[in-house]
């Protein structure tokens, strides 16, 4: 009988760790894309002044599970799209929710 080679590693199945990134959920753009801005405080390296940056990113949300408003976690991947190279990882916490249409109180 022929004797199987092992090596002593266990196999690692898991996702490898990416960048991960905050940010709220600013539009949903079409079907499994959402817009995302992350603000970011960034020291300025001569002045030592803090700035606020903001960066939009386009995510792709397969499970269409992001609301406008919400607070999400999102992982750099590979490109999806030309624009896309983001992922949703998990919602963070649920937003607001934003009135839509004629419902205005207008009953009748």
């Amino acid at each position: 009988m022929a004797r199987e080679m092992t090596t002593g590693k266990p196999k690692v199945s898991a996702r490898p760790l990416r960048r991960t990134k905050l940010g709220v959920v600013d539009s949903i753009s079409g079907t499994m894309t959402v817009r995302v801005l992350v603000n970011d405080l960034v020291k300025h390296r001569l002045y030592g002044k803090y700035i606020k940056r903001r960066t939009k990113l386009l995510v792709h949300d397969v499970k269409e599970e992001a609301r406008v408003g919400d607070t999400v976690e999102v992982a750099s991947c590979r490109p999806q799209s030309k624009n896309k190279s983001w992922r949703l990882v998990r919602v963070v916490r649920r937003g607001g929710e934003v009135a839509t249409g004629d419902s205005a109180g207008n009953e009748t």
